[in-house]
């Protein structure tokens, strides 16, 4: 009887004593990536610039971005643990002397070879190289160890899959863009807790706001006094009470004083009432709609996520306005050609579902003109939206499909569900503001930070600057 060949790379096999003479060698190849680089550095917390700061690289010695020196030192230990002795191994010195830089995309051969065996203490001394493509060495010493006294051979462990995500990348490529802009124009509605109030102030120190203050101007004054919040230079309206604060802020937009709302300490149905009035409102003929621009570390680029705190069930001709609005801030935040996935729960125009049947018809409104700026598809599934492996595995041909931009679904609940779990599950960030009326509204939540609160004013002033262009 026969049986298959286990596969070698399954396993994990050393090298006792016994079995080791001199002259033996292993080595292994590796090419050097930007990731390994940051990996590295989040491991051992090096943040030497001459490693992970290319503007600093540049002007140094090297003059490019190169990588830790003991990262070489990290893969002639990765050879000694793994082959050569291997498992059970016992590292005693190590001598390395450093002769080359390594850079971004060097391919580097790392040897080592046993030149002295100690058969009293099972000892061993082994010459290590690291040799870039060319063949030069760029490191090289010598390694002492005890050798193991037996075979040992194990099931080869998985590890985890290492996701590098420099928190706050997205967000942080719109705030320097919004920052090139003139500050906008801001009146913030009812701003007496700490978190709204230095949000806000914030955002003017970064040069993204011109604040107004609407609210009570002495619970504003004691606000800022307990927490120490520089209110120099800031115009302060006075105000009775949040419904109050929100009318009169509502007020100085009609009148051209202001370009954005910020909401403050107040309940969001306060504000939305006032800016939904069909009198005194800010209302346009498109219908209002909230939008997150979500920085997600496990996805490659922005993620905007709608409608998650306004329209509860809409129907087709809001879903038409939401998926718009959507659109027009893809286009202001950069993104030339936004991908819009319309989401279900599966992939056919079902009867039965009637998201499905909705999404068939978007996507011939889209095809008609009657939403504009972006590619549509759907339905589509969660995952075929966000992922090229499931949108294969499931042959779907589709221009959006596993890579969207714009993630659109059927319902308020729906949407927010999917918002939360990547901002609690997957580490996301979320920058929030409601489109649709004559000025964009900064709707950030009692639970958000100081970053998020920065993030949300950084999307609503590329917002206005595009719209205004």
């Amino acid at each position: 009887m026969s049986s298959e060949p286990c596969d070698p790379l399954a396993f994990i096999e050393n090298r006792p004593f016994d079995e080791i003479a001199v002259g033996q060698s292993a080595e292994l190849v590796r090419t050097l990536s930007a990731q390994d680089i940051d990996a590295f550095a989040v491991v051992s917390g090096d943040v030497n610039p001459a490693h992970v700061d290319s503007e600093f690289a540049e002007g140094d010695i090297f003059h490019k971005v190169v990588a830790h020196g003991m990262w070489g030192g990290a893969l002639i230990s990765n050879l000694l643990g793994t082959q050569l002795p291997g498992p059970g191994t016992i590292y005693l010195e190590q001598s390395l002397k450093f002769l080359k830089p390594v850079g971004i995309g060097d391919t580097v051969t790392v040897r080592v070879t046993v030149v002295e065996r100690d058969t009293e203490k099972r000892r061993l001394k082994l010459d290590c190289t690291c040799t870039n493509g060319d063949g030069k060495p760029v490191i090289t010493g010598q390694a002492h160890v005890i050798a193991p006294d037996r075979k040992i051979r194990r099931p080869r462990v998985t590890m985890p899959d290492l996701v590098l995500h420099k928190q706050g990348e997205v967000h942080g490529d719109l705030l320097l863009r919004a920052q090139a802009l003139d500050p906008l124009p801001t009146a913030v509605v009812h701003p007496c807790d700490r978190d709204s109030l230095a949000g806000a102030l914030h955002a003017r120190d970064l040069g993204l706001l011109d604040p107004v203050l609407v609210g009570p101007k002495e619970r504003v004054a004691a606000v800022a006094e307990a927490h120490l919040l520089d209110l120099g230079g800031v115009t302060i309206i006075d105000a009775q009470h949040s419904h109050d604060s929100a009318e009169l802020a509502v007020s100085l937009v009609r009148d051209g004083k202001a370009k954005a709302l910020m909401k403050g300490a107040l309940h969001t149905d306060e504000i939305m009432s006032a800016v939904m009035s069909k009198t005194s409102g800010l209302r346009t003929e498109r219908r209002m709609s909230h939008v997150y621009v979500m920085d997600v570390p496990t996805y490659q680029k922005p993620l905007i996520m709608t409608d998650a705190a306004i329209n509860i069930a809409p129907d087709l001709e809001t879903k038409a306005d939401i998926i718009q609005n959507a659109i027009d801030l893809a286009l202001a935040i950069g993104i030339d050609v936004p991908k819009v996935a319309i989401l279900s729960a599966v992939e056919t125009i079902t009867r039965r579902l009637q998201s499905t049947v909705d999404a068939g018809a978007l996507c011939k409104m889209a095809d008609r003109g009657q939403i504009t700026g972006g590619v549509l598809d759907g339905p589509l599934a969660f995952d075929n939206a966000v992922s090229m492996r499931a949108m294969a595995t499931k042959h779907i041909t589709s221009p959006v499909a596993g890579q969207a931009d714009v993630l659109f679904a059927p319902d308020l609940e729906a949407a927010n569900m999917i918002a939360k779990q990547l901002m609690y599950l997957a580490g996301a960030e979320a920058a929030g503001i409601v489109l649709g009326a004559k000025v964009p509204i900064i709707l950030t939540s009692r639970a958000d930070d100081e970053r998020t609160r920065t993030a949300s004013a950084a999307v609503a002033a590329l917002f206005s600057s595009a719209r205004r262009a």
